[in-house]
């Protein structure tokens, strides 16, 4: 088997007397070198969202796989795309070192999952982690005896990819998942700082990365050498930062990466540090400046699995079922990415939904292979308008989002096409589009085509469960602060609107802080945690929320919205916002209050 460092020293000895580009790698004197990334956008169903073992209990199990599978047959009767589908974590036995699916759930094994698959031209994935085996002292999967030169860190769950034969027992697992049919890998879980006794003696921190980073680059390599249909996505532990949304972008992710796997992805789908009183449109907003840092850092758009179609009824997406499942359709298309990832209970999906998935499928795909797709406007973190271009010599789509509270006039970027057209939006706030120019309200969304694309069959609709208000303006109110982590709002307010309240906390330096009490089925909701309650006369009055959720990446901001009905013209409002922080850190509160109108 040929390796790096032996096609390295072949260029270097000037021996090499064909290199002539191929479809699908580079032929070295008749040995065809395959090269990371997709040739054209694929269609990937992962399981993850429809279980959960680990923001929920869940399991993952062959009658759910099979219920997914289905509706995945289904959904592409109706034309929607599948290339692939991935099971996610905890399809395996913990004693059976990533070789056995796990009894319970899977008496028969996966063959029939294989099989289906198989004569259905859908390409099975497996997850599997980089290195890590667990994190805590119940295991994901118990140690084998080959791994025991390889084990260090954390109770010896974390394995040297340098040391030891961990690694070789890893490849080896995945060659036997390849020779049944296995042909996706989703590496979850990297530590490449993970060191044995020994090796953590003779070397230095930095030597240890670089050794188990050389190590593992070099099996991925040979592995696709070998098995030239291996794909390869890289989850946690290469490279990002995905915890929140400051927008202040760093380097931190290593490019030569794109080198061995074909997509990088950029973060869980969770809320944004961007307040908003629609929950998952600040989901939207997380996932849309995950994708510009990683631009930021070099990797090209189509490389970046923004993983943020995730739609199902466990604690990993907030038990969101299919609520503006369209919108984030749209987006997760926009992007761009070519690893076109969808989680989740895709049964939740009627026939009716089937049909719009296709077309939105058909639109984008089409643009990402053989159009460009960009980038405009603002970092999304900063709560100002940006978006996304896919154009061809026919025309273009923009993607643009407005995720401040004002109804905002932004333009769009100078393109060959100007004859704009909405074709999707938000209920409520009726966008409109003068010129370059298109007018969107708070937290607003909308897809306008141009050229071909404003033609009246490429409409997709109104997506009818995001409501945006048609009036919004900035009301006075005074702040004050009881105690360290409590602020009061009083509002004198007479007129004739309901009301939308903003709370958030920060650090000195502007960096969110958010708050978590865990995951479901234990957590706790967040309403107790980022508190608000309203009062007049001493006397509570009813608030909207939409954020009480148990949320396991945690929340920095708390909205309400107060309705008219429910207010008294001639009293003062007191909204008191009590912030419960289990690691007692110290914040600022930030308040805005605003009039809205329906």
């Amino acid at each position: 088997m040929i390796n790096r460092r032996e096609i390295i020293k072949i260029l270097a000895s000037g021996t090499l007397f064909s290199l002539v580009p191929k479809a699908y790698g580079m032929v070295f004197k008749g040995l065809v070198m395959n090269v990371a990334g997709l040739k054209k956008p694929s269609s990937v169903y992962i399981s993850w969202a429809a279980h959960d073992e680990l923001s929920d209990s869940v399991p993952l199990t062959e009658e759910l796989a099979m219920k997914e599978f289905n509706a995945i047959l289904n959904l592409k009767k109706l034309g929607v795309q599948f290339d692939y589908y991935i099971l996610d974590m905890f399809w395996f036995d913990k004693t059976g070192g990533f070789r056995e699916f796990k009894k319970e759930g899977w008496p028969d094994g996966p063959d029939q999952w294989l099989h289906a698959c198989k004569e259905n031209g859908i390409k099975p994935g497996l997850w599997l982690p980089t290195n890590i085996t667990g994190w805590s002292t119940d295991p994901w999967m118990n140690t084998k005896p080959e791994w025991k030169e390889s084990a260090g860190g954390w109770l010896d769950l974390v394995m040297s990819l340098h040391s030891g034969d961990f690694l070789k027992y890893h490849i080896e697992t995945m060659q036997m998942w390849y020779d049944k049919g296995v042909r996706m890998f989703k590496f979850d879980f990297a530590d490449f700082s993970a060191s044995t006794k020994m090796t953590e003696t003779l070397y230095t921190k930095e030597e240890i990365i670089q050794k188990n980073e050389e190590a593992w680059f070099d099996a991925l390599k040979q592995f696709r050498f070998k098995n030239p249909e291996a794909v390869y996505l890289a989850y946690n532990g290469y490279g990002g930062e995905t915890g929140d949304t400051f927008p202040v972008f760093k380097k931190t992710i290593k490019l030569k990466w794109l080198e061995v796997i074909d997509s990088l992805y950029c973060g869980d789908p969770r809320a944004s540090d961007v307040p908003c009183h629609n929950f998952w449109r600040s989901k939207d907003i997380y996932s849309d400046h995950m994708v510009r840092q990683y631009e930021y850092n070099g990797v090209p758009l189509n490389r970046i699995d923004n993983s943020a179609f995730m739609i199902g009824a466990t604690g990993t997406c907030y038990f969101r079922k299919k609520q503006a499942w369209k919108g984030m359709l749209i987006l997760s298309a926009a992007r761009g990415g070519w690893m076109n990832t969808y989680y989740g209970n895709l049964d939740l999906l009627n026939d009716q939904d089937g049909k719009w998935f296709a077309k939105v499928q058909s639109l984008f795909y089409d643009l990402q292979q053989f159009g460009r797709i960009s980038t405009f406007g603002n970092i999304p973190g900063t709560a100002k308008p940006y978006g996304f271009i896919a154009e061809n010599s026919r025309g273009c789509l923009v993607t643009i989002i407005n995720p401040s509270q004002k109804i905002e006039k932004i333009e769009i970027p100078l393109l060959p096409f100007n004859n704009y057209k909405i074709l999707f939006t938000d209920n409520g706030f009726k966008p409109s589009i003068e010129k370059s120019y298109i007018t969107l309200g708070p937290e607003q969304m909308a897809l306008a085509g141009s050229g071909q694309y404003a033609g009246d069959e490429y409409n997709l609709g109104i997506q009818e469960d995001v409501i945006i208000p048609a009036i919004i303006e900035p009301v006075s109110a005074e702040i004050t602060f009881p105690a360290k982590d409590q602020a009061q709002v009083i509002i004198n307010y007479k007129g004739k609107n309901d009301l939308r309240i903003i709370f958030s906390q920060k650090t000195q330096d502007g960096h969110p802080v958010r708050i978590s009490g865990g995951s479901p089925p234990n957590g706790i909701f967040m309403s107790k945690l980022l508190n608000i309650k309203a009062f007049q006369k001493n006397k509570e009055i009813p608030i909207i929320l939409n954020y009480d959720k148990q949320i396991w990446s945690g929340l920095s901001w708390a909205v309400c919205e107060i309705q008219n009905m429910n207010i008294k013209p001639d009293e003062p409002i007191h909204v008191k916002y009590t912030v419960t922080d289990p690691l007692k850190r110290d914040f600022t509160i930030d308040s805005q209050v605003l009039e809205i109108k329906y």
